[in-house]
């Protein structure tokens, strides 16, 4: 592309190496995690909620489990300090919830948000200011002791309002824009208001990292947050805070990375809503987690319902490839892939078994979604795994092998003469008109046995209007009525596959038989469906050697 020589790195490294967090393959533990859907989320919709949608979601992200969120910025505007109020004043917040607002580093704001907290009981106070050189040249036109001494005064303002209250607000402290600042800067500036606070471990500040803009590849943040969490001040007394944003798409990466850096807590959004190219989406963290063994603190076990209300609230839409939740991501159109998705959970003897099922990272019922409806999807390039699989789930269908082959072949065909998905009762009807009901050059509406010669058939069969009766022997009832056949058809073939099962458990069961028969090197297929077995199995064999008449 033309152009591409007016970019250049936006990035600092930091002045030594950072590597540590290479060393270590998974994330071990949840972190502490607080949703910004509320204000960092919400100030990016087109059209952003109104008070009663906000406490709404508010609601849906406690009962989803989140002890802190950050609830909006009440200095910002009369709807933000309503809503502040509201939580307040109608008692929403649970005892268990902390409530974090945001404010810029400026007196009037800061003194503002006061106002706006007064009487919840538990609160983080989020200050901040931009430290970056861009910033720094181009917005406020200050040099390194002009901005720090923004993050100080503010820092100090509140501690001295906290205090004056006699209020045990929490405070968190971001260098907006932390990814575009120098990291020996950044660390100066955030231990210059730690010693303003000087948390200790049974009050621990928080200092957060946000990647304001994703300006570098993850493993440049992880060491950026590496070199924070091995210099920062009061350390033991810090909950280390990212807040990443996805500009390069890369945000999840650089969380999980720079939780391996020695983060403790994450700022994100449901399905990471946020401005530009979202936030970090917690969601896809958690069950990250989750998909791992790992606790995520966090409840996600009705998907459905969390992109139902999301899409309420937000009016935004969710990717159908959305990690974990959009509506293909459990979807396996693929032969190949179904086919290994229904051996691996024929496989499966106990719901609690280590999770090892091909293609599937987790259990789909796990996130509230459904094997039948969800995993197993049919079009034109689905195979006879696939489509057994849905037979079987649904209606009790468990086709030989060598039939599944036939039944998938004619799903296919359907799928893509219409090109269009099959749905489960679609599949049905293909294989009652393929296989059930397949008379297209007669029928036998009745059949009585005796014991002659082995067993004799007396075979009434129906063609071109008119009946007629045919005997003939065979070893068995199912012999019998095929060599009679072959005697009024004039037509020879061999019975090749013989096989029937109960279409339930219950006493009351109809049998459900297959049959195959062979002629020139092919075999043709068909099924029977009766309440007593015999029937079943020769309403098979004429459906198979009708499908032997068609060719």
């Amino acid at each position: 592309m033309e152009n591409c020589n007016k970019y250049k790195k936006a990035y600092f490294m930091p002045p030594e190496r950072c590597m540590d967090w290479v060393e270590k393959d998974a994330v071990e533990r949840a972190p502490k995690w607080c949703s910004v859907d509320l204000r960092d989320g919400n100030q990016s919709l087109v059209e952003p909620m109104d008070e009663k949608t906000k406490v709404e979601f508010f609601k849906l992200l406690c009962e989803l489990g989140f002890k802190e969120i950050e609830v909006g910025f009440p200095a910002a505007s009369d709807t933000e300090y309503s809503f502040m109020r509201t939580l307040i004043e109608e008692g929403l917040i649970p005892d268990d919830v902390t409530v974090q607002v945001l404010t810029q580093a400026r007196e009037h704001i800061i003194k503002k948000t006061f106002e706006a907290v007064r009487g919840a009981k538990n609160v983080i106070v989020h200050v901040y200011n931009s430290t970056s050189l861009a910033q720094r040249e181009q917005v406020f036109k200050k040099n390194k002791e002009e901005i720090k001494k923004i993050a100080v005064d503010g820092a100090k303002l509140l501690k001295e309002l906290t205090e004056a209250e006699g209020a045990d607000y929490r405070f968190e402290y971001s260098p907006e824009s932390f990814t575009g600042t120098e990291p020996e800067y950044a660390l100066e500036v955030v231990n210059a208001v730690l010693d303003i606070w000087r948390p200790t471990p049974q009050k621990k500040a928080i200092i957060n990292l946000p990647a304001t803009v994703e300006n570098a590849m993850p493993h440049v943040y992880a060491q950026q947050i590496e070199y924070m969490h091995k210099h920062m001040n009061y350390r033991d007394s810090v909950e280390i805070s990212l807040h990443p944003h996805n500009d390069r798409g890369c945000g999840v990466a650089a969380a999980e990375m720079g939780l391996l850096a020695g983060a403790d807590r994450i700022e994100g959004t449901l399905f990471g809503n946020g401005e530009r190219t979202g936030n970090v989406d917690i969601i896809t963290l958690a069950m990250n987690m989750f998909s791992q063994g790992v606790d995520p603190k966090l409840n996600f076990g009705n998907m459905p319902y969390v992109c139902s209300m999301y899409r309420n609230f937000t009016s935004m839409a969710i990717s159908p490839r959305q990690p974990y939740a959009g509506e293909l991501v459990f979807a396996a159109f693929s032969g190949s892939h179904q086919d290994a998705i229904a051996k691996g959970m024929e496989l499966r003897k106990n719901p609690s078994d280590v999770w090892t099922v091909p293609y599937l990272p987790i259990d789909p019922r796990d996130v509230g979604r459904e094997y039948d409806s969800d995993v197993i999807r049919i079009n034109s390039q689905s195979g006879k795994g696939g489509v057994g699989y849905v037979l079987k789930q649904n209606f009790g269908i468990d086709m030989p092998r060598k039939m599944k082959e036939d039944m998938g072949y004619k799903a296919k065909a359907v799928s893509d003469r219409l090109h269009k998905e099959l749905k489960a009762d679609e599949l049905y009807r293909i294989f009652e008109d393929e296989f059930v009901r397949s008379r297209a050059f007669f029928d036998v509406p009745e059949c009585h046995f005796r014991q002659v010669n082995g067993i004799e058939a007396t075979v009434t069969v129906y063609s071109d209007g008119k009946e007629s009766v045919v005997k003939s022997n065979g070893n068995g009832r199912l012999d019998a009525v095929s060599n009679a056949l072959k005697k009024f058809l004039k037509t020879d073939y061999v019975l090749t596959g013989y096989e029937q099962h109960a279409l339930s458990q219950s006493s009351a069961s109809k049998a459900l038989s297959y049959v195959g028969v062979e002629s020139g090197g092919k075999t043709y297929w068909g099924a029977g469906v009766d309440d007593d077995i015999i029937k079943s199995s020769y309403k098979a064999l004429v459906s198979a050697v009708n499908n032997l008449l068609k060719g």
